[in-house]
């Protein structure tokens, strides 16, 4: 079924992930977008599925919003702040983001990105910033020897929330 935006709806739309960008940015005034897949690494499926289990890795949920309730009226959707705390060794285990974009800042730390979209790991530092989008698959890993803390904003698919395998 083709649903048919109004005006209001798309500019209402445009203006909530424009919110969601700046909150991030805002909270990281010094904030510098996170390095990237090197050229000619890019790719679709280039890395494949990682088993590795979650491990030593906090993930709490600051606030939600269930954004049907509000005037950006997304159905089946929850705006979601969680706050993951990885400690060395620690591993968020391999998630998806073909359908729940999402954006990353390092508070504290460094941490090493494995995603399906590059064929080499990602560094990723204190004040990195990192959109999450389609069709990127991804696992990172806390190398070093410090705690590595990252606030994450998504668009959660609300039938999920239960499912604690979804990072």
């Amino acid at each position: 079924m083709i649903a048919k935006l109004s005006m209001n709806t798309v500019l209402v739309r445009g203006l909530f992930g424009a919110l969601l960008i700046g909150g991030a940015v805002a909270m990281a005034p010094a904030a510098a977008l996170a390095d990237s897949c090197p050229a000619g690494k890019e790719g679709v499926d280039v890395r494949k599925p990682d088993n590795t289990p979650a491990r030593d890795v906090t993930d709490t949920v600051i606030s939600s919003i269930d954004v049907a309730k509000e005037p950006a009226d997304i159905e089946g959707r929850q705006f979601r702040m969680r706050r993951l705390e990885v400690k060395p060794g620690g591993v968020v285990p391999w998630h998806s983001h073909e359908d729940r974009p999402a954006i990353i800042y390092i508070v504290k730390g460094e941490i090493t990105e494995y995603a399906s979209t590059c064929a080499v790991p990602i560094q990723h530092k204190t004040g990195d910033i990192t959109p999450e989008r389609s069709p990127t698959s991804h696992w990172w890993k806390n190398t070093g020897s410090k705690p590595v803390v990252i606030y994450a904003f998504d668009l959660f698919r609300s039938e999920d929330k239960h499912d604690e395998h979804m990072m």
